[in-house]
């Protein structure tokens, strides 16, 4: 019986593209960690200058897209070439 040989296949990400996956999720963390918050001491209170402040409205979403454009990086990132001679 002759014996079947399995082409191998080179593995779909890198562990330089998973470091910059884990980059990225750490940066959209960040981003919704700035978000959070807000909560008043009185129940019936509502505090418009820290609900709608510029780390809510402005920061924290533009730190969530820096961490969605390094996710996008990290899948489309093509692993270095290595020069194997046998």
């Amino acid at each position: 019986m002759a014996e079947v040989k399995k082409k191998e296949m080179p593995l779909l990400f890198t562990k330089d593209n998973y470091k910059w996956m884990l980059i990225g999720i750490v940066i959209i963390a960040v981003g919704m960690m700035l978000m959070a918050g807000g909560k008043s001491d009185a129940a019936g209170a509502f505090d418009f200058k820290e609900v709608y402040s510029t780390r809510r409205i402005t920061v924290a979403p533009i730190v969530i897209l820096l961490g969605l454009a390094v996710e996008i990086f990290a899948i489309f990132k093509k692993p270095k070439k290595v020069n194997v001679e046998a």
